[in-house]
């Protein structure tokens, strides 16, 4: 059996984390007790008695307790930003190639990827791949979801009887162009240009929709909506978590919350013979976090990596 700790099970993903383990019987919790959940030695003396330990720590604490492991058995799983663009950790998005993958099962450092960075990897990385977009495309990305990915301030004031009015409406944040997921969403999609990003926190728990628009002028190719479907059908093939819809899927909208509660995500072009609009929805809290960090464990311990997580069709 697996003797897993989560170091910062009281936050939003942790908890999360935690519930997700209740009806498997292949890992062992070690919890640690309530009064030395910040005492460094007890949270050492936790880390290095597991096998597996997730970090679900702002960045510095968890770059602070990977100090504390004095064991390279101890496979971690970090959901901060802190170890997303080190060379030295596994980014935790085994869809986007196989040597994703390989370093997720075969490594002991794993960084989970952020939400947003999620769904702009997913379509931004095939198409630099693929060499249908140069490295220093001028991306604009804007995106949608729910206000469960603000953590327990951010919960607890959208769920305030007596909130401000603004919160009934979508919210536009980052305006200084310096979100925390730009410097994965660059590194990772291996883009020379870092991307203008308009990320949006909405009135509903959870979902998220993440969207590219391109030009067809300004692509390395010349491609139609069909083309993109294919190039992205064959690089996704075969993957259970990333689904890559039929043209015409949906006729008219795309909602933020359809996939909340599920742990795969789906992609689908739209647009016409000029411009393109490639959008990837998932849940925040399913592949955007816990269910991605779940999966990754899957991966590590060399079992099937949909074990205890939620597909949809």
């Amino acid at each position: 059996m697996t003797k897993v700790f989560i170091d910062g099970k009281q936050g939003t993903t942790g908890l999360k984390i935690y519930n997700r383990f209740e009806e498997r019987d292949d890992i062992e919790l070690l919890l640690i007790d309530e009064d030395k959940r910040k005492d460094p030695a007890e949270r050492a003396k936790m880390i290095n008695q597991s096998d597996v330990t997730f970090l679900c720590l702002p960045d510095i604490a968890s770059i602070e307790a990977v100090k504390l492991s004095d064991n390279d058995r101890v496979k971690i799983i970090d959901t901060s930003t802190a170890h997303r663009t080190n060379d030295n950790w596994a980014y935790g998005f085994p869809e986007l190639d196989e040597e994703f993958r390989e370093k997720i099962r075969t490594g002991n450092r794993i960084a989970v990827p952020g939400c947003y960075a999620s769904g702009f990897n997913s379509i931004v990385y095939p198409l630099v791949k693929h060499g249908i977009i140069a490295s220093d495309y001028p991306i604009v990305c804007y995106a949608m979801s729910g206000y469960s990915g603000a953590g327990k301030k951010g919960i607890a004031q959208y769920e305030d009887e007596s909130r401000d009015n603004e919160l009934d409406s979508p919210r536009q944040y980052a305006l200084t162009q310096e979100h925390k997921h730009l410097k994965e969403m660059k590194s990772i999609s291996r883009l020379t240009r870092t991307p203008i990003f308009a990320p949006h926190i909405c009135d509903y728990p959870c979902g998220m929709t993440v969207s590219v628009p391109l030009f067809a002028d300004m692509l390395l190719k010349k491609v139609s909506k069909n083309d993109l479907r294919e190039i992205f059908a064959e690089h996704y093939q075969g993957e259970q978590f990333v689904k890559v819809r039929p043209i015409g899927y949906s006729e008219n909208m795309i909602g933020s919350n359809n996939f909340a509660m599920r742990d795969d995500m789906e992609i689908e072009i739209n647009g016409n013979d000029e411009r393109f609009l490639i959008t990837s929805r998932f849940d925040n809290l399913g592949k955007g976090a816990s269910g991605a960090a779940i999966q990754c464990l899957n991966i590590a311990l060399g079992i099937d990596e949909t074990t205890g997580l939620n597909l949809g069709e």
